[in-house]
């Protein structure tokens, strides 16, 4: 039997968090992996439920799915020891691991376009991050897997893919010192851009949305200032906190092309508008070329992260700026995992939602 496992996976079984639509989503009991040379198992003590998972266009073709990919836990079985490209693993060591990751060699990697490597669009972890073990594969393991230092709780470890993507969108925007930033969406992701935003150069850091709890949060964690759609129009909001020159940087939250569109009306002269996550595919965006164009407007686009992106994430962490006790809201076991599921969708007076495991 391996260290730390519990009476049930005497018999080689374990717990899986497994969606099979959006409203559905079921415990059950699926044989522990069995590892490969060079793979790792780990013992599963967190994982995080992201907003991308409470998408239902976008989980939904994937069902059934074990959910869940942002995993931290400890290494309870090692194919063999092995150096990372990031430190030396052994049994015990405790981590944190992406989903995906890349080959390194190819013309994309070469590039730093980590995510559109094809060997990083088809690696994954087995099952699933809401797992009670996974398996890491080799290429996982070696490029992806970070050391979680002693100072961090697994909880603090469940923020590093979140917090990469939010890293590697701040610096695809390329915000310039002194800038105006708006934040559309104030989710654990919309959080995370304010609490980051300031770091990577902005002067002024705004927030807009129409749940009083993530507006105050927002105010809590360094916002210099609040819009509540409920009450105000955003633009005109917008135009008076900036006396007319509205935003340098917008990232844009919501996955709607309505979203999109207003963020789009909120650069103001010389601005860059992120895109931080997809529209619903049955919806276009109608853009006025000139518009952008006399205003010399950018918009940029960034989706999911890499392994430069995860390392640069830890480091952030490890430094204070974002931390579980400051975005965890909710925690629950594994059996509530659709409670969570659910509190994460509804959008409301919850940013962060974990998954516990003993």
């Amino acid at each position: 039997m391996l260290p730390g496992k519990d009476i049930a996976a005497t018999f080689n079984l374990m717990k899986v968090a497994k969606l099979y639509s959006f409203n559905d989503i079921r415990i059950e009991d699926i044989p522990i992996p069995e590892i490969g040379q060079g793979d790792a198992l780990i013992k599963t003590h967190a994982c995080g439920i992201c907003s991308g998972d409470v998408m239902p266009w976008y989980i939904e073709k994937k069902a059934p799915v074990v959910i869940g990919h942002e995993p931290t836990g400890e290494i309870v079985e090692l194919g063999s020891s092995l150096v990372t490209r990031h430190s030396s693993l052994s049994v015990g060591d405790r981590v944190f691991t992406h989903h995906h990751a890349p080959c390194f060699t190819c013309r994309l990697c070469r590039r730093g376009d980590y995510v559109q490597c094809e060997t990083w669009k088809n690696t994954k972890i087995i099952p699933g991050g809401i797992s009670e073990y996974i398996l890491i594969p080799k290429i996982n393991l070696e490029n992806d897997t970070l050391s979680l230092p002693d100072t961090l709780s697994y909880e603090d470890g469940t923020l590093i893919e979140p917090t990469a993507c939010v890293v590697k969108a701040l610096k695809r925007v390329g915000v310039r010192k002194g800038d105006t930033i708006l934040v559309i969406g104030l989710g654990v992701m919309g959080q995370l851009n304010v609490l980051l935003a300031k770091k990577y150069g902005a002067g002024r850091v705004l927030g807009a949305d129409m749940v009083q709890f993530r507006l105050n949060k927002a105010k809590e964690l360094g916002a210099d200032g609040v819009i509540d759609v409920s009450k105000d129009k955003l633009i005109d909001a917008l135009k008076n906190l900036t006396d007319g020159i509205m935003a340098d940087v917008v990232v844009v939250g919501p996955n709607s092309a309505e979203a999109m569109k207003q963020g789009i009306e909120c650069a103001g002269a010389g601005g860059k508008v992120l895109f931080f996550t997809p529209a619903r595919p049955d919806e276009k965006l109608t853009i006025y070329p000139n518009e952008l164009y006399f205003k010399d407007i950018d918009i940029i686009t960034s989706y999911s992260c890499g392994p430069s992106d995860t390392a640069d994430a830890l480091e952030i962490i490890e430094s204070g700026i974002i931390s579980a006790e400051r975005l965890v809201t909710h925690r629950f076991p594994i059996e509530k995992t659709a409670e969570a599921f659910r509190l994460t969708a509804e959008a409301k007076d919850s940013l962060k939602s974990v998954i516990m495991f003993e």
